[in-house]
This record gives structure tokens, C-alpha cells and sequence, in this order.
């Protein structure tokens, strides 16, 4: 029984443990780990209930802790989400196994063979906030890659997240693969964090999942390395050659069919050519549809808008909600997005490839899109069957972080008793 009020004791512990599993991962063969994949999915739909139950009592914590509308459906697990896992634990389970690619080769004049290989990062610690379903992603996605993990969840969803840890712990059991590969810290105390922040000995690199507290947190304390996914602060640029009917269905579809999560869109930028139009169109569409829009001058004229502030720009608002401001051109949007963006992910909506190309070029976000909703930065809905999170920033991984993320590489370097000159 783990001593959960030492908590430094229990993290070395944990650690120890997970680097200890980690060698015998990076080893182990791509059918097992296939197979774990397979037993966790299995033992995911076998025990749905019992997840379900469990993420009730989430759902009541997280109802007496206060949080919002987008945040509650973030937690919460139906039917249909838990079949989602099992289908994203599949996916990820028949993707080709990145560990000992060979990433390319070349000979030289001196004899030498050169190989670079794919092979695991070691021991990742994940911390993430609401999102039950990120203990499966990520347990999965880890595994996959040959890397022992540990996960520390939101305190909202402690006890969704346990059972399906006990069920990614089932599928290594069944496969004869280390537990210890996949650990959940088995408390709420923050302490854990902190101590996960700083275990350089176990850990070889965090990624923080959540809002821009938990990011700022680890970004300012972490000695382990983070691939850091920070706030989704994304924008829409309709542009004056954008297509009335994309804009709109893309539009809708970006900001309201999940606000709550990081590829919801924040903030439209509508060229003033085309704002007695297209963007008058797209506004009213989404004040109907109970999307509070907070508009600059140029825009109020539009009944049931509010007035945009400061404040605005800039802001992750996770809910029913969005700014929306005039520009003069693709320039000016741009300017506005360098500015205010999270170079998480941004769109243009345009039929003008020219500005569809500026757009794409000139701009550094880790996902640009065309005429494409912003929903879409998602490491499944990029065939990774699965992601950790969206990396935002440059060094490594970068955009949605799925198995071939995870892994760095080393170099095989083969002679004929060869010697330098």
C-alpha cells in the first residue's frame, strides 16, 4: 500500500518504478504491445459501466467545485465517448510500431554505414486537467512508443481516470508487460505536481495538458523538459474572397460544436469588404444560436452584440462565446494574429490561393488550416488515432503529439574494422 501522505517518498517511488518498466518497454516487441493495446480497449467496453459510474462522481465533484458548462462536458463520459476511447485505444493499436524505424541511411567514403533509429523519449510524466479520456490517449500513445508513463489527471476526474487506468493496467498484464509502464498518481494533492516537476532522475519530459495556469505552472517550475501545449487562442480570418456558404457551416461548426476544447474557435476576423455580407451573416447565425459575440465598433450595429474590450483579444474563451473584429486585409489579420494568437492553430476562409498561400507561409502557428474548421487540430482527426496534446511550441514536437512524437533517435554506425585517417 502506497503511503499517500509522503508524497515526495511516493513520487520517488512511482519514478523508480517507471524507469525501471521503461527499459523492459523500449524492448519489448511491437505484437505485444500491440496486444496490450487490443486487451485495454477490451477491458475499457467490458467495464463501461463501472467508468460510467465513476465519472458520475466526477460529475457531481466537478458541479460542486463550480465549474462552467464547457468544462462539465469536458469531463463527462457517456456511451458513446467511452466507445470513442476504444476506438482511439484500436487505432492507435494498429498503427505501424515507430520504435527501430529507420529514419534514413547513408554510406561514407571512409566505409561507414550510418543508420538513424527511432527510439523512445523514456519515462514521460503527463499532467492534464477535466479530460478522463487523456488517461487512455495518453496511456496509449506512450505505450506505443515504447515509453513508461506516468499520468497525474485533473482532480475532476479522478475517478474516471482510475478506471481506465485499470483497465490500460489490464491489457499489460494480459500482454506480460510491465505494469508499472502506465502509473496514475493515486491522489489530488498538488504536492505530486511538484514533485513531478522536478524528479530530472525518473522523468525525461512533461507535457502539461490544460489551461494557461497549469501550462504557466509548469513552464516556470519544470527542470524536466516540457513539450509545453499552451491555450488554444484561435482565430478565423474570413477574407474578401471567401466562399458565403463554407464560411458559414465552417464557421458554426468551429466555435459551437464543442466549445471546450483547445481547437474551438476564440476570435473572427472579418475583412471590412465583405462585413455587410458574409461577416453580417455569420454573426447573426451564431447570436441565434446562443453564441455571445463580442464585437468592435465597426461591428455593433449588429443587434445582441457586445462591445468588445481589451480584454477580448486574446482570450480563450471555452464556452458559448467569441470575439470578432474588422480588419483591412489579409496584412492587418495577420499583424492581429502574431499579436494576440497561441500559434496553436489558425484559418482562412478564402477562395484566393494567393492569400491562401500568405496565409500559410507568412504565418508560424503549429496547425494552419483553409477552409477547414479549427475542430480539426486533433492528433486523431490527423490519422495518429490519438494525441497528448498540441505542441505550440518548436523544439521536438510540434502540432498534435501522437506515438512518432514521442521518440527521439540514435545513430548505428557500422564499419569493416574500420579507423580514421
Amino acid at each position: 500500500m502506497k503511503d499517500l501522505d509522503n508524497i515526495p517518498a511516493l513520487m520517488a517511488e512511482i519514478g523508480a518504478r517507471a524507469k525501471a518498466a521503461a527499459a523492459k518497454l523500449a524492448i519489448a516487441s511491437a505484437e505485444r504491445k500491440h496486444a496490450a493495446l487490443i486487451g485495454a480497449a477490451e477491458a475499457v467496453w467490458k467495464n463501461r459501466a463501472t467508468i460510467i459510474d465513476a465519472n458520475a462522481k466526477d460529475m457531481i465533484y466537478g458541479r460542486d467545485k463550480g465549474l462552467s458548462p464547457a468544462m462539465m462536458d469536458r469531463l463527462m463520459l457517456d456511451e458513446d465517448r467511452v466507445r470513442s476511447i476504444v476506438d482511439g485505444l484500436r487505432a492507435v493499436a494498429e498503427q505501424a510500431d515507430p520504435v527501430g524505424e529507420v529514419m534514413t541511411e547513408w554510406d561514407r567514403p571512409t566505409g561507414l554505414n550510418i543508420r538513424r533509429i527511432r527510439t523512445p523519449l523514456g519515462v514521460i510524466g503527463v499532467i492534464y486537467e477535466s479530460r478522463p479520456n487523456v488517461t487512455a490517449d495518453a496511456g496509449a500513445l506512450c505505450l506505443k512508443s515504447g515509453n513508461a508513463v506516468i499520468l497525474r489527471g485533473g482532480s475532476e476526474g479522478f475517478n474516471s481516470s482510475q478506471s481506465i487506468h485499470a483497465c490500460l493496467q489490464q491489457g499489460l498484464r494480459d500482454a506480460n508487460l510491465p505494469e508499472d509502464a502506465v502509473q496514475l498518481i493515486p491522489t489530488r494533492d498538488r504536492e505530486a505536481v511538484s514533485e513531478m516537476l522536478k524528479a530530472t532522475q525518473y522523468i525525461d519530459v512533461i507535457v502539461p495538458r490544460g489551461g494557461k495556469g497549469l501550462v504557466g505552472l509548469v513552464q516556470r517550475e519544470a527542470r524536466v523538459p516540457v513539450f509545453a501545449h499552451l491555450e488554444g487562442i484561435v482565430h478565423i480570418y474570413i477574407d474578401k474572397a471567401a466562399d458565403p456558404e463554407k464560411t458559414l457551416n465552417v464557421v458554426m461548426n468551429a466555435k459551437t460544436r464543442r466549445t471546450g476544447i483547445c481547437g474551438a474557435a476564440e476570435c473572427l476576423l472579418i475583412h471590412e469588404d465583405v462585413v455587410d455580407t458574409i461577416g453580417q451573416s455569420v454573426i447573426r447565425a451564431l447570436l441565434d444560436k446562443g453564441v455571445t459575440v463580442d464585437a468592435d465598433m465597426k461591428l455593433d450595429f449588429i443587434d445582441g452584440t457586445a462591445k468588445a474590450t481589451d480584454d477580448s483579444w486574446g482570450h480563450e474563451y471555452l464556452d458559448m462565446a467569441i470575439a470578432a473584429k474588422t480588419v483591412s486585409g489579409l496584412d492587418e489579420a495577420m499583424d492581429h494574429i502574431r499579436t494576440y494568437g497561441s500559434n496553436h492553430t489558425d484559418c482562412i476562409m478564402t477562395e484566393d490561393k494567393a492569400a491562401a498561400d500568405r496565409f500559410t507561409h507568412e504565418l508560424d502557428s503549429a496547425i494552419l488550416m483553409v477552409n477547414a474548421s479549427t475542430q480539426f487540430a486533433d492528433g486523431g482527426e490527423f490519422g495518429m488515432g490519438a494525441e497528448i496534446g498540441i505542441a505550440t511550441g518548436k523544439m521536438h514536437a510540434r502540432g498534435p503529439v501522437g506515438a512518432e512524437q514521442l521518440t527521439s533517435f540514435k545513430y548505428i554506425v557500422t564499419g569493416d574494422g574500420t579507423i580514421r585517417a
